[in-house]
């Protein structure tokens, strides 16, 4: 029962076409594990979500960012089914992830495509035609789907090269699935999403911003073009979540290694 008109009003969309929702939301709302981080289970209660990255204008990750895109399109007439995904970027080699990332199959306006508004290491801007095909461009960045065997995997264009990002069967599965992965992904003490900080923001032209960890954190710009990478002080940290990111309202727990909220 989402409030579409709340929603588009969030993400500055006037067209609400399903690829120019998908790149506004993904313009709009970030990407960030500020909850995970801290402690706080992610909560997929539609109630939840659209408080979170709706009224309090907060960011969220794939399951969250997902879901509220499901919303949306399916409140504009669309049918989407749910799928999990096995993240393969940065795995080593020969290594098998378990299925904790959410994309969406979208059948609407005369296609079926590929949507993806979760992607924390930089996804696909606008979705693509569900199945193997491409390359696929979009803002200077390329994408295509292959199969592997019974997957379907999305690369990105890395120089002249082709890497996986992740892969995924291309039948949907019950919600239950995603709430047994969300669960694990927002709480178990090896989760990246528990142990780290990740913070991913895109921008009208294609840009992407990231900010990633508690250790050495950096700030990182990247274009087709190339990359910038800047140091960021522990203590500058809510600052640049507020200033780049539009995350205000969080505080360093130097001691905890956590983000708080301001009181």
């Amino acid at each position: 029962m989402l409030d579409l008109d709340a929603y588009l009003n969030r993400i500055g969309c006037r067209r609400p076409a399903i690829a120019d929702v998908h790149r506004a939301q993904l313009v709009a709302i970030p990407f960030e594990n500020l909850d995970p981080q801290r402690g706080v289970p992610v909560s997929l209660a539609p109630a939840d979500l659209e408080r979170k990255l709706v009224s309090e204008r907060r960011g969220g990750y794939c399951f969250e960012l997902n879901l509220l895109l499901r919303a949306a399109l399916e409140a504009l007439g669309a049918d989407v089914e749910l799928m999990l995904a096995r993240v393969r970027a940065g795995a080593p080699a020969g290594a098998v992830r378990p299925r904790s990332h959410l994309v969406l199959r979208v059948r609407g306006e005369g296609a079926t495509r590929l949507a993806d508004v979760g992607f924390g290491r930089g996804g696909l801007m606008e979705p693509v035609p569900f199945g193997a095909g491409g390359p696929y461009e979009q803002s200077g960045w390329g994408y295509r789907v292959v199969e592997d065997g019974p997957e379907l995997v999305l690369q990105a264009r890395d120089g002249n090269e082709w890497a996986d990002m992740y892969g995924f069967e291309p039948e949907p599965v019950p919600f239950v699935d995603l709430e047994t992965s969300n669960w694990y992904t927002s709480t178990h003490p090896r989760s990246p999403f528990v142990t780290g900080l990740i913070v991913c923001a895109h921008r009208p032209d294609g840009r992407r911003l990231f900010l990633r960890g508690f250790e050495e954190p950096a700030l990182t710009e990247e274009s087709p073009a190339g990359q910038k990478v800047t140091s960021v002080a522990l203590d500058a940290i809510p600052h640049v979540l507020a200033s780049e990111f539009g995350l205000g309202g969080f505080a360093l727990d130097a001691g905890r290694g956590r983000l708080v909220p301001v009181a």
